[in-house]
């Protein structure tokens, strides 16, 4: 029986005291897409930031499995470094550092090395940059400083291709673009998953277009802090057309 590469079991975390996730038990395995679908609030944000191990929530119970191995009390760095890769909603502007100083720390600190040479990182660069169809000067532009949000996006995948990930949680990362770049981050994600045939995904998103791109394996709903229903890819058609009241809890 494979083991998943990434499991989660009965998770439940808070923030300042307020519990947010309320038991969530998911299990991908090698090559899978997991989408992940709900409301505002009901914690999917939340939830690949408790799996990336942001310091601003708390996991009260449960477990964070990664290949078979708990990381929950592991810190971020260690988690990246282990393959788990978080794609931001908001990916913030380093203003000083290029997006290929970046990278190389990035690669080294993924391969455990203590340093990688400049042409071996510009030529992998190279390569991924013209299978996603970005400008070669796009590597010595500082990082997502004056990027528009297409191009941040673009530099999130740029980001997943080269540093190979075990799981890659994209947090929303059709928010804020139109459909031309949300079809051109479509496009680099579906490549990347051509190259790395291996690597599980997990999408958080409230749009139907990048699953139509994407093609999930699985969609879950996520409401009040739990996962309430699975469903295949036609479950976010479904989602799309009649909205989450169906699975939203009745109140007194």
């Amino acid at each position: 029986m494979p083991i998943p590469v990434l499991e989660l079991r009965n998770l439940h975390a808070e923030a300042d005291g307020a519990t947010i996730l309320r038991g969530v038990d998911l299990a991908v395995y090698e090559g899978e897409v997991h989408a992940l679908m709900g409301p505002n609030g009901a914690g999917k944000s939340t939830l690949a930031s408790v799996i990336m191990g942001h310091p601003g929530y708390h996991v009260t119970s449960g477990e964070i499995l990664l290949n078979g191995e708990d990381v929950a009390a592991w810190t971020p760095d260690v988690r990246a470094r282990a393959g788990i890769f978080l794609a931001f909603q908001y990916p913030e502007a380093i203003s000083g550092v290029s997006v290929i100083q970046f990278l190389r720390q990035a690669i080294a600190a993924r391969k455990g090395l203590d340093e990688l040479s400049v042409l071996e990182v510009r030529l992998d660069l190279a390569e991924w940059m013209d299978r996603l169809g970005i400008d070669s000067a796009f590597a010595e532009r500082h990082l997502n400083d004056g990027f528009s949000g297409g191009e941040r996006k673009r530099n999130e995948v740029l980001q997943m291709a080269l540093l190979e990930p075990v799981i890659a949680l994209l947090d929303e990362t059709d928010s804020g673009l139109d459909i031309d770049a949300l079809r051109v981050v479509a496009k680099g994600v579906t490549t990347v998953r051509e190259q790395h045939p291996t690597m599980g995904a997990v999408v958080v998103t409230h749009y139907v277009k990048l699953l139509d791109e994407i093609q999930p394996n699985y969609v879950h709903v996520l409401v009040d802090g739990q996962i309430v229903h699975t469903g295949g890819a036609e479950l976010a058609r479904e989602i799309d057309r009649d909205g989450y009241d169906a699975w939203r809890p009745v109140r007194a």
